[in-house]
């Protein structure tokens, strides 16, 4: 299996001379290391995959729920905002899920598609999910080579350690034309980056997730998978009360507290453009053509 720090290597972003030892352990492990390239400031774990019966069994989901208390955030805000971003290459169009995790994006936007699929690890969500009439696979193998307009996946790419067999998959499956959207975490986050948050480093770094990425990182991935038209945005998921929480309180939860009533519409987005202004952003989106 190829290595992410090969897989990295080869993509121009990590290298021997400036690999730099990020961290001894993870939130979940003490026997990993984290590794950050001093040229690039890619994130990674080296070495290192939990398998994939972890993500069938899907016990850490559970544990991770546990760990954030985010699950609630997700189904709601974070559908509704990719659905949003989504929209133009979603409606009347044939749609995956790679990673679709319980089909809370599924559900949303199935009546505006023309096909709609998922691809999941987990047993349960799978069986949940085609019961439900939701049409849900354990592989991109189910699916037929151009049958596909758009794949989505949103926070799945940084838990694969061979990202470039499974995007090549994306392209197998695209109709040309089609368009790949990706959604990462960010190793620029403000708070790991330029604020250096101890409490939110040792809480953010997770064995599971085997590389943050930068926008140079994340375009260099899909263009080496063979993807063309690449732009890559920041995006903010959690606001400024989550952010003063961390500071303050060395923990997460500030959106769900009563410093949540600083979020309003206004102040989200006009936090999230400041950030975008220097790239320190939690999270990246990718939108890719596959060439024609």
């Amino acid at each position: 299996m190829t290595s992410i720090f090969e897989t990295l290597s080869r993509l121009g972003v990590a290298g021997e001379d400036s690999c730099e030892v990020y961290a001894r352990g993870t939130r979940d492990r003490d026997d990993v290391i984290v590794y950050r390239d001093s040229r690039s400031g890619v994130i990674y774990i080296d070495g290192f995959y939990g398998g994939d019966d972890v993500y069938e069994e899907g016990r850490y989901r559970d544990i991770n729920l546990a760990e954030t208390g985010s699950r609630d955030y997700e189904i709601s805000r974070d559908a509704d905002r990719r659905v949003n971003a989504c929209l133009p290459f979603v409606c009347g169009r044939n749609l995956v899920d790679f990673g679709c995790g319980d089909g809370a994006f599924l559900r949303k936007v199935q009546h505006r598609t023309a096909s709609c699929s998922g691809v999941e690890l987990q047993r349960d969500y799978v069986e949940a999910l085609n019961r439900e009439g939701i049409v849900c696979h354990t592989s991109l193998g189910a699916l037929q080579d151009d049958a596909i307009d758009t794949v989505v996946s949103f926070h799945v790419l940084e838990h694969l350690p061979d990202p470039l067999a499974v995007l090549a998959e994306f392209r197998r499956v695209l109709k040309p034309g089609g368009t790949a959207i990706l959604e990462v975490p960010h190793a620029g986050d403000i708070l790991l980056k330029e604020l250096q948050c101890d409490a939110f480093k040792t809480f953010t770094l997770w064995s599971q997730h085997l590389v943050l990425h930068t926008r140079d990182s994340l375009r260099r991935m899909l263009a080496a998978a063979g993807f063309g038209n690449i732009v890559v945005e920041g995006v903010q998921r959690y606001p400024l009360s989550n952010h003063l929480t961390w500071l303050s309180e060395g923990r997460p939860g500030g959106h769900k507290s009563e410093l949540a009533a600083l979020d309003s519409p206004d102040l989200r987005g006009a936090y999230e453009a400041a950030l975008n202004r220097i790239d320190a952003t939690d999270t990246l989106v990718a939108f890719a053509c596959n060439p024609t």
